[in-house]
């Protein structure tokens, strides 16, 4: 950023549409205080760091985004695969439902057809 250029400034919370505007009671004036001071510090800490400084940090926070992304790209492509492969020897080594259960072997207690029971 050169000299020339600078943040914009908000001094005053923007009214959003359809918001009533309130009475400031003590704590949202210190909230709004606070604001100012985060940003007014923001900017004093902006006008001590050259340009170069920030174009190059800039350059490597993006490097770095860009390494974990690749990281955790990775991570998931090997999950994926690790799922894909349990899946397909749970199948291999699950029994057939079908054949090891057939409907006649079933306990009379599980059949399809309910009984209605009468309590005296």
């Amino acid at each position: 950023m050169t000299d020339n250029q600078q943040l914009p400034v908000n001094p005053q919370p923007e009214e959003q549409p359809g918001e009533e505007q309130q009475t400031p009671n003590a704590f949202n004036q210190f909230v709004d205080h606070q604001r100012r001071a985060f940003e007014e510090a923001g900017r004093a800490v902006d006008a001590l760091l050259p340009e170069g400084f920030k174009e190059h940090s800039q350059k490597a926070r993006s490097e770095f985004l860009n390494g974990f992304r690749v990281l955790v790209d990775a991570a998931v492509e090997n999950l994926e695969k690790s799922s894909q492969e349990l899946d397909r020897a749970f199948r291999r080594n699950a029994p057939d439902a079908a054949a090891s259960a057939p409907e006649d072997d079933r306990p009379p207690s599980t059949g399809r057809t309910k009984v209605k029971v009468q309590v005296d």
